[in-house]
């Protein structure tokens, strides 16, 4: 009761703010209670009315502190409930605050990793060149003469977000528990997802760790580059990587001063990013023009590695598919697509759906192929999800606003062309090695594999059973006993004669293959 009262209280000063930036129509469209609606508004006379909702509502959310920038950042993914143009609004919601001092980021760096600054580094940059809403950037340089990158968490974040997060738990409960419509956007799951998603950018071994994951996964292409992390100056609350220079992606004339072709740099860039998408379900999820560079020699480096997002195999085939589909416009595999993955219920209409993905990609593919935008296709798509009941895919979300962001950056870099189209083929490479006839003789192996690894289980398992029959310890009825001995149907074989036949027919076929 004490929480729930806590937890409306920080919700009419959040509600306050969106006020005075005239964005409350946020908490009628999370279904927010009503007189939290009413007592945020209350005493609100003046109010910034400048420009459209989402541009209002991204403001508000500036000011109301870190937590909330995470937020607008996560609703930027949800077309489905706030629509385009508000969503893409919030994709350009900064995530940028006044830098703490120096002499905090010193006295973090010695309380995580125990010795003084002058034991840890010969120099340290007390000015941030970066100051995000969990953490900033400084430079410096070890004692063993490296240059490098030091992240330190803002001092208290982790306590701020917690009080937050408990906030948004309580807020996606109510809306799940008194506003059934927008229950299949899964509100509660949306929020953990988001949590977890912050507690993992709060223990920066985490970041270590993906950065690591993602070397380890480019290790043998030249052409995209991952900072080296540096174990030993590193920890919870602290992340040392090697410093890098670099042209930001999108500044597309310094990059063509430096002698570098626009359309190379695309072409790495869009590789690398299938490669982290389809090849090893590993991506990163913050693709934005600061985390990317053109190194002096043509070399794409990333960095920042705080959100990630991950897709299993099964997902990356119905997604490779669904891609396929869409650029070759054939909109009746898209919605098979949907209904084999079970994003769609059953019971809805297959060729109304291929319907509404035809509606949905005919203006997008109509117009010039550099303009063909498939992250804000994919944002339609999710956006008519109500008509046919398709429950929210947290993971394609978050893939959903990291290619918005990707082809928003790919176009100041080369406004003539298009990412996916240069993509194509490795798509179509991808889709043939996973789905082709090779691919089913390897998963049909995989799976007679699996089948044998489970046959002395079975057996051990029918064996004990048959013990605990025999020793009068499990009662079967009669005529279940008369089923079991095939004395209803002597045509029909007993479960020992049809594992043994599994064993024999998956032996010879192995054998042949």
């Amino acid at each position: 009761m004490i929480s729930d009262f806590q937890n409306a209280m920080r919700l009419i000063r959040v509600g306050r703010i969106m006020a005075r930036h005239d964005a409350l129509f946020l908490l009628d469209t999370i279904g927010a209670p009503k007189f939290i609606r009413t007592l945020a508004g209350l005493g609100t006379f003046s109010r910034d009315k400048l420009g459209r909702p989402g541009e209002r509502l991204a403001r508000a959310l500036q000011e109301a502190g870190p937590s909330f920038i995470k937020l607008g950042q996560a609703l930027s993914t949800r077309s489905d409930l706030l629509g385009e143009e508000m969503c893409d609004d919030l994709s350009h919601l900064q995530d940028q605050l006044p830098p703490f001092s120096g002499a905090l980021a010193r006295e973090a760096i010695v309380d995580e990793l125990g010795k003084p600054i002058d034991e840890l580094f010969e120099q340290f940059d007390d000015t941030a060149i970066a100051a995000a809403s969990i953490a900033q950037v400084h430079f410096a340089i070890t004692r063993e003469g490296q240059e490098v990158a030091v992240k330190v968490l803002r001092p208290g974040i982790e306590a701020a977000f917690q009080r937050d997060l408990d906030m948004f738990r309580w807020v996606a409960r109510t809306i799940e528990r008194t506003v059934p419509a927008l229950r299949r956007l899964k509100p509660v799951q949306s929020v953990e997802i988001l949590a977890e998603t912050i507690q993992m950018e709060m223990d920066l071994r985490f970041e270590a760790a993906a950065a690591s994951e993602m070397a380890e996964n480019f290790d043998d292409d030249p052409t995209f580059k991952i900072p080296v992390v540096n174990w030993k100056h590193s920890g919870k609350r602290i992340l040392t990587t090697e410093r890098i220079s670099g042209i930001p992606l999108d500044d597309r004339a310094a990059i063509m001063e430096a002698g570098h072709d626009p359309m190379d740099v695309l072409e790495k860039t869009a590789n690398a990013f299938f490669n982290q998408v389809f090849r090893d379900g590993f991506f990163h999820a913050d693709l934005h023009p600061g985390n990317l560079f053109v190194g002096e020699d043509g070399t794409i480096i990333a960095v920042d590695f705080g959100i990630m997002g991950r897709l299993d195999l099964k997902t990356r085939k119905y997604l490779g598919e669904m891609l396929l589909g869409f650029l070759s416009r054939d909109y009746k595999a898209v919605a098979d697509v949907h209904f084999k993955a079970g994003w769609v219920p059953a019971h809805k209409s297959v060729d109304a759906f291929t319907q509404a993905a035809r509606a949905i990609a005919e203006p997008i593919f109509d117009k010039p192929q550099n303009e063909v935008s498939i992250g804000r296709l994919l944002g339609l798509l999710f956006h008519v999800t109500q008509t046919f009941d398709m429950e929210a895919q947290p993971q394609l979300l978050l893939l959903q606003k990291t290619m918005l962001v990707s082809e928003g950056t790919a176009r100041k870099l080369a406004p003539d062309a298009n990412m996916w189209l240069i993509s194509r083929p490795l798509i179509e490479s991808w889709m043939m090695g996973n789905l082709g006839p090779e691919a089913r003789i390897r998963d049909a192996v995989q799976t007679a594999m699996e089948t044998l690894e489970r046959l002395p289980r079975m057996i051990d398992n029918l064996e004990q059973g048959a013990s605990m029959i025999a020793d009068g310890k499990i009662k079967l009825h009669a005529d279940t006993v008369r089923a079991i001995r095939g004395e209803d149907n002597p045509s029909r074989l007993s479960p020992y004669v049809w594992v043994a036949l599994i064993f024999i027919s998956v032996t010879v076929y192995l054998f042949i293959l």
